[in-house]
């Protein structure tokens, strides 16, 4: 995050990075991808040991949350994560986790918390229905009424890690309004069907709901009054989701300028020439505007601040549009060897193209903003 970090944030970016460049680098997603693995599930819990999804869980649930500083200090793990391309379930994780830190009963948070933090249970969000408009509301599963519990109908796109999960956030919509539910995976009537992504480090999948029955201890607040908790959770997935987007970019940057230092062509090395140079400053330009822009809804999410959610679609509007800018024209400048399997601009491509459409495209948060703007 391009912000002032404190002692403590400076420590643990530090960790982070030492942590996946030891652990995660970019050549550990070539072997997951060559050899047809979603991501590596004992480097994911030796990440949760460091902390990453207990920033969100409180010290009573086997958490930091009470010394930390939550969804800024995730999105600076994020970041790391972005640039090594990191395959892993941080960001549906880490958004459960903090569902049912935030609104969960005090036996929910019993019986799921601990084993989030530890890295021990998997977890995936379940909302946002199939189309473009997906990745800002939600209603594509219905909650009907049952008895003392639910019956959930209907079918969620885009969830991230939904094969590997233990646990699923399920946010629905019934005839009171918005409704959530934390239901184990394997609950009868849930089928969770594998999608073709484009980044080859993310699990997608469709997850359809037929005549789930949800009882009462599933129902994650109040039944009919999830809105709020529904724009928080919102809030708190943009901000990792668009710090990992400026670690991607950020480092795909990085490796550019190496190379058009190095390359040289006519006797002298190709980022000297004017045409370049251009080029090389717009996107400066644009990666500065996107850490601002990121670091600024990290800070309003995490105060809680009244444009809180203005912030978060600025950020993923602007974060969106650069990366694949950015990084497109970094494979232009790399030539050749950019369009080639063995070089990694490839997976940093992906993961940008990818960012660009999921949790709403640019053009839906323009709509967004609109919205928030009451035009």
């Amino acid at each position: 995050m391009d912000v002032e970090l404190n002692e403590d944030q400076t420590m643990l970016q530090e960790m982070t990075r030492r942590f996946l460049e030891d652990r995660s680098p970019i050549a550990a997603l070539r072997r997951l991808v060559d050899g047809g693995e979603g991501f590596d599930r004992e480097v994911w819990r030796q990440a949760a040991e460091l902390g990453w999804v207990a920033l969100f869980v409180p010290e009573e649930n086997g958490g930091i949350a009470e010394s930390a500083q939550g969804v800024a200090d995730a999105a600076i793990v994020a970041e790391e994560l972005g640039r090594v391309v990191f395959s892993g379930p941080f960001l549906s994780t880490c958004v459960v986790a903090f569902a049912i830190a935030q609104s969960g009963s005090e036996a929910q948070r019993a019986e799921w918390l601990p084993g989030l933090a530890a890295g021990e249970t998997l977890a995936s969000w379940c909302f946002a229905g199939p189309g473009t408009k997906a990745g800002v509301r939600a209603g594509s599963v219905s909650a009907s009424r049952r008895g003392d519990g639910h019956v959930l109908d209907g079918i969620a796109a885009y969830a991230e890690y939904a094969e590997a999960a233990d646990l699923l956030l399920v946010t629905a919509q019934g005839v009171q309004g918005l409704s959530q539910f934390v239901l184990p995976a394997g609950t009868a009537g849930i089928t969770v069907e594998p999608m073709d992504a484009m980044d080859l480090g993310r699990s997608l999948a469709r997850v359809r709901f037929e005549g789930v029955v949800a009882g009462p201890e599933a129902l994650l607040g109040d039944a009919g009054k999830a809105d709020e908790a529904f724009e928080r959770q919102l809030q708190a997935a943009l901000v990792l989701h668009c710090a990992e987007t400026v670690g991607v970019t950020d480092r795909a940057f990085e490796f550019t300028l190496e190379w058009v230092n190095e390359r040289h062509a006519f006797g002298r090395p190709i980022g000297s020439y004017q045409a370049l140079k251009h080029r090389l400053a717009d996107h400066v330009m644009q990666l500065e505007g996107a850490k601002a822009a990121a670091a600024h809804a990290a800070r309003a999410v995490q105060a809680g601040a009244p444009d809180a959610a203005i912030a978060v679609s600025v950020a993923k509007s602007q974060c969106g549009r650069s990366a694949t800018e950015i990084i497109r024209d970094c494979l232009q400048m790399h030539g050749g060897i950019g369009l080639t399997w063995e070089h990694d601009i490839h997976f940093y491509l992906r993961r940008a193209v990818s960012n660009e459409m999921l949790w709403g495209s640019p053009a839906v948060h323009h709509e967004r903003l609109s919205r928030l703007a009451g035009i």
